[in-house]
Order: structure tokens, then C-alpha cells, then sequence
């Protein structure tokens, strides 16, 4: 289970973004070909395995990231919690379980890339990702820091955004294998992740004029120029962020077709395997 550790939180911005997104996908997907057909008749020793990897990934990942003073090492932590998460819809081992495993990757690529994307435009405007730094951003910026709430919110599981009908059908999945552990440790886990992500959200928000960042005070849109004509035409990075956010607020709203088309094409790829 290397794809759970590959990455290192101290490499450029963008790498952790696409170590923490392309390497789970592409993981994932080889392990449930390799676990559902080459091992399938060793069931019950790769389920036991796979529940302790995911359990330590849901509460060491939190765990580490609480204590995180960069913004951009707490999303690379939190995103080995997010893999615990997904690991429940693999070990379920059902129809279902697949599809939910499938559907939260999906919801969990937009809100990462999302956040991250609001981290690497934050950082190239001030040269800092440090969480302190980004105090007071919401009155010089507020939708970079609207879309860095959004992805966040949606990361914690914080309803009505997806990342909450995302864990609710992951849950679900598991309960119903009953996985009641991982079930209750991925709750327990999920209450701890709103705690360090709502943390950002209130410095993000602070009011207090002393308290507001250097890197905030002298805070510009573009160094190229004061123009407000450039501001106002976004950047393709800033066009990623809109598509972002507006997958992490709608997607939940259409969970049910999205679970029924991957229902749908695990069924198909099952029976063309078969045959």
C-alpha cells in the first residue's frame, strides 16, 4: 500500500496536489482489479489487511495534521485520511461499496484540487503558505477565500456541501457490510478533520487589524499590474478553482444519478470480465 504514503509534503505545491489526487486514483483502481479478481479467493486475509491500513490512515493522518503550521502539509496529511475513507467502499467488496468508493474519488479530486489550487494562487501572490499568514485574507480577497471555505467545508464532510453525501454513502456501504469499526473510526476521524480545517476558516475571517498578516496587509491581485481590467479576467488556475468550488457545492445535489451511472458500469465491467 505504498500509494498511501507517496508523496512528501515538502515538495513544490503542485506535486503534492497531483501525488495526493492521481496516485490515490490510479491506486485504487489497480488494487480493485488486482484484490476483486487475482485475490479474490483469499477474501477474508486481504479485507483484514486493508481494514488496518485504512484505520491507520483515517486516525494517524488526522492526528498528524492538527499539528500542522502549513497549510499545504495539512492537506497532504489529511489526504491519507481521505484514503481510509475511500478504502471502506473497497473493502465492503460490493456493487455499492465500489460505486461509492468511485463516486467520492470523483467528488474528492474536485475539493482537493480545489483547495490546493487556492493554496498555489495564494502563494505565488505572497511567497508563503504558512496558515498564520493567511489571517485576515477574507476583507483583502474574499473569493479566493470563499473558494478556499468552500473545498474545505467540503473536505470535512460539513453538510450540504459533497464531500458530506460523498462520506454518508461511504459510511453507508460499510455499515451494511457491517464494518461497524471503520464505520465509527471514520466518524470520530471526520469530527476531528472539521476541527483543523474550521481552524484555517477562523483565521481566514479574523477582524482583528493587529492580528492581519504582513503578507495580507501588502496582499496584491497581480504583479503585473494594478489594472482592474486584469484583475477581473481569471487566470486558467482561477478558472480551475470556479469549476472546483462549483463541483463541491452541486455535486452532492446530484448523488444519486452520479451513484446510479457507476452502479451501472461496475455491473457492465463485471459481466464482461466474467465472460
Amino acid at each position: 500500500m505504498i500509494f498511501l504514503f507517496s508523496f512528501d509534503s515538502n515538495s513544490p505545491t503542485p506535486v503534492v496536489a497531483f501525488l495526493s489526487v492521481g496516485s490515490k486514483a490510479a491506486g485504487l483502481a489497480l488494487a480493485t482489479r488486482i484484490f476483486t479478481i487475482v485475490f479474490s479467493c483469499v477474501k477474508p486475509e486481504w479485507h483484514f489487511i486493508l481494514e488496518i491500513f485504512s484505520s491507520f490512515s483515517m486516525i494517524f493522518g488526522n492526528l498528524i495534521a492538527i499539528n500542522q503550521t502549513s497549510i499545504k502539509r495539512i492537506l497532504a496529511y489529511s489526504s491519507i485520511s481521505q484514503i481510509g475513507y475511500i478504502l471502506i467502499g473497497l473493502i465492503s467488496g460490493t456493487i455499492d461499496g465500489y460505486a461509492s468508493m468511485t463516486t467520492y474519488l470523483l467528488i474528492y479530486t474536485f475539493m482537493n484540487l480545489g483547495a490546493f489550487a487556492c493554496v498555489i494562487i495564494f502563494g505565488l501572490r505572497t511567497g508563503t503558505d504558512q496558515i498564520r499568514d493567511y489571517s485576515g485574507l477574507y476583507f483583502k480577497d474574499p473569493w479566493l477565500s470563499f473558494s478556499l471555505t468552500v473545498c474545505l467545508l467540503s473536505l470535512a464532510g460539513i453538510p450540504p456541501f459533497a464531500g458530506f453525501f460523498g462520506k454518508v454513502y461511504l459510511f453507508w456501504s460499510g455499515w451494511n457490510q457491517h464494518l461497524y469499526l471503520l464505520v465509527y473510526i471514520g466518524l470520530i476521524t471526520s469530527v476531528i478533520s472539521v476541527y483543523y480545517y474550521l481552524r484555517i476558516i477562523k483565521i481566514l475571517t479574523t477582524r482583528d487589524g493587529k492580528d492581519i498578516s504582513i503578507y495580507v496587509q501588502e496582499y496584491i491581485f497581480s504583479p503585473l499590474s494594478n489594472s482592474t481590467q486584469i484583475l477581473l479576467i481569471p487566470t486558467n488556475l482561477e478558472f480551475a478553482v470556479i469549476i472546483c468550488v462549483i463541483a463541491s457545492i452541486f455535486l452532492g445535489l446530484a448523488m444519486n444519478p452520479i451513484i446510479n451511472i457507476a452502479q451501472e458500469s461496475l455491473v457492465s465491467s463485471t459481466i464482461l470480465s466474467v465472460s
